[in-house]
C-alpha cells in the first residue's frame, strides 16, 4: 500500500540532466538557425544547402572555381568572419552581464547600463585617436592587440571602481550601484567626448559608426584578436558557476559552504573586464545584451548558473546574429548601427523589469 501511494513522477535529480540537456539543445539550435541566417541573408542570398557546401568543401581545402567562386568569397571572406564575431561578441557580453548580475546581486545590472562598457569605451577611444603615437612604445605583438587591451583595461578599471564605490563591509547597495553607474558612464562619455574633440576626420568618422555598435568592420584579424579574451571569459565562468550560485545567498553564507569570496569576487571582475573589454574594441558599445540575455534564461531554466552560463553564451550569440541580421537588410542598402538595433527590444525589456520590481526597488 505504501508503494502505490507513491507519486510516479521522477524525483528533481533525475529531472535535472533532461532539463539541462533540453536547455543547451534549444540554444544550440537557436545558434545553428541563427549562423546559416548570418551567413545566407544580405544583398546576394545564398541557399542554406549551398552554404553547407561551401563550408564543407573549405574544411577539405577546396575552393570552388567558375560561377560558384562568387558565393565562396561571399560566404568565406565577407560573412563568415563577421558572423564569428559576432557569436563571440554576443556571447562575451551576455556572460559579462550574466557575472556582473552574480556579483553585484543585482538583476538589473550590466555592463552596458552601469559605466562599464563606457570605460571600456573611452579607453579605446584613445587608442583609437592615440595609438599611433602609443604603439612605438609597445612590442609589434602588443602594438597589433593594442585596441583590445586598452579596452580591456578601461572596463577593468570602470568594474573595480563601480564595486568599490557600491560595496562597504561585505554588502552592495544597489541604490549606491546605479548612481554610481550613472557617474561613470557620464565620466566615461566626457572623456570619450574630450578624445573626439581632438580626432581627425577619418578618426572621427571611425569612432562615429563604431560608437553605435557594429559589425560591419569585421575582419579575420578581429576575430583573432577577440577570442583570446573569449576564451579567458570561458574559462573564468567554468570555475565560478556553483561560486555564484553560493553568492546569491549572500556572502557570510557563501563563506560558509567553502567558496573564496574574495577570489570569486575578482576573477568575476576580470571575466567581465575580458567580456565587455574585448566586444567593444572589435564591435563597439552594444546595449542591453547583457541585460536581456540572462534574465531570459532564468525565466525559462532556472537561476543555477551552470547552466545560465553556457546557455547565456549560446543564446547571446545567437541573439546578437540575429539583431545583425535585422540590422543590415531593415534599411538596405544601407546599414543600420547594431546598437540601435539592440537598444530597442533591449529598453523596453529594461523598463519592464523596473516595472516588475518596483515595490522591492522602492522598499
Amino acid at each position: 500500500m505504501v508503494l502505490s501511494s507513491v507519486s510516479p513522477v521522477a524525483p528533481p535529480r533525475a529531472r535535472r540532466p533532461r532539463r539541462a540537456l533540453l536547455a543547451l539543445c534549444l540554444c544550440g539550435v537557436l545558434v545553428i538557425l541563427a549562423f546559416l541566417a548570418s551567413l545566407a541573408i544580405g544583398p546576394v542570398t545564398i541557399a542554406p544547402g549551398r552554404i553547407v557546401e561551401i563550408l564543407a568543401a573549405a574544411l577539405r581545402g577546396e575552393r570552388p572555381g567558375g560561377a560558384a567562386l562568387r558565393e565562396a568569397v561571399i560566404v568565406l571572406d565577407v560573412r563568415l568572419p563577421r558572423t564569428l564575431l559576432g557569436l563571440l561578441v554576443g556571447g562575451g557580453i551576455a556572460l559579462a552581464g550574466a557575472l556582473t548580475q552574480g556579483i553585484f546581486r543585482n538583476p538589473l545590472a550590466d555592463p552596458g547600463l552601469i559605466g562599464i562598457s563606457n570605460g571600456a569605451a573611452l579607453a579605446a577611444a584613445v587608442w583609437i585617436v592615440a595609438g599611433g603615437h602609443l604603439a612605438f612604445y609597445l612590442p609589434p605583438a602588443l602594438a597589433d592587440a593594442g585596441l583590445p587591451l586598452m579596452a580591456f583595461c578601461g572596463a577593468l578599471i570602470a568594474t573595480v571602481a563601480l564595486y568599490a564605490i557600491s560595496t562597504h563591509e561585505g554588502r552592495t547597495s544597489v541604490v549606491t550601484m546605479l548612481f554610481a553607474g550613472i557617474a561613470i558612464a557620464a565620466l566615461g562619455a566626457a572623456g570619450t567626448g574630450l578624445t573626439v574633440f581632438v580626432a581627425s576626420d577619418q578618426q572621427l568618422r571611425d569612432f562615429t559608426f563604431w560608437s553605435f555598435g557594429s559589425l560591419g568592420g569585421a575582419t579575420w584579424q578581429k576575430v583573432a584578436a577577440a577570442l583570446p579574451f573569449m576564451v579567458l571569459l570561458a574559462v573564468i565562468c567554468s570555475r565560478l558557476a556553483r561560486a555564484l550560485d553560493a553568492l546569491a545567498l549572500g556572502e557570510a553564507e557563501a563563506f560558509h559552504v567553502g567558496i573564496d569570496v574574495q577570489r570569486a569576487k575578482w576573477l568575476a571582475i576580470l571575466g567581465i573586464a575580458a567580456g565587455a573589454g574585448a566586444s567593444v574594441a572589435v564591435a563597439g558599445v552594444i546595449g542591453f545584451i547583457g541585460l536581456v540575455v540572462p534574465h531570459l534564461i532564468r525565466l525559462m531554466f532556472g537561476p543555477g548558473h551552470r547552466l545560465l552560463l553556457p546557455c547565456a553564451a549560446l543564446l547571446g550569440g545567437a541573439l546578437l546574429l540575429g539583431a545583425d541580421v535585422v540590422a543590415r537588410t531593415i534599411v538596405s542598402p544601407a546599414e543600420l548601427p547594431l546598437g540601435v538595433v539592440t537598444a530597442g527590444f533591449g529598453a523596453p525589456f529594461f523598463l519592464w523589469l523596473l516595472l516588475r520590481r518596483r515595490a522591492a526597488l522602492m522598499g
